[in-house]
């Protein structure tokens, strides 16, 4: 077989359809269009997005960089270096932290993040610590325990 010898399958091609050549071609007249509107005009009907008057998908939607977190945690955040001012050996729960008045309102989980310097040794119990303020608790001498929310 030979490439000159290739030829598409019989039925496989059809002619282009000639619209607007009369009554007797079948697609005389409006060649296929309907009678009158927008679609039947020459050009190109709408432009894209055009909803029909209807204010588009393309400006309905908000404009901005990032679509919002639907539902955010929320932490009541503490500092290693508001820890500092506890006595040694004390333990830091939620509750001791307002007694102390270091934190004044239950926002959510403890977390604890490593800003600041600790030389004092605590036992910690909050929801989740930073890798900064983990190992400066625990270089201070300190323990550092996870609890559920």
């Amino acid at each position: 077989m030979k490439i000159e010898d290739l030829r598409p399958q019989a039925g496989a091609k059809h002619r282009k359809r000639r619209v607007g050549r009369g009554i007797s071609a079948g697609q005389g007249a409006s060649g296929g269009f309907g009678m009158r509107g927008q679609k039947s005009r020459s050009g190109r009907p709408t432009r894209p997005g055009f909803e029909g008057g209807q204010i588009p998908l393309y400006r309905r939607l908000p404009k901005l960089k990032h679509f919002p977190i639907v539902n955010p945690k929320h932490f009541t955040i503490v500092n290693v270096e508001n820890l500092a001012q506890l006595p040694k050996g004390s333990s830091v729960t939620m509750e001791s932290l307002m007694d102390a008045g270091i934190v004044t309102q239950n926002d959510g989980p403890l977390r604890i993040l490593g800003r600041g310097e600790l030389n004092v040794a605590l036992t910690v119990h909050a929801n989740s610590f930073s890798t900064g303020a983990k190992s400066k608790i625990e270089a201070a001498g300190g323990t550092c325990h996870s609890t559920s929310a």
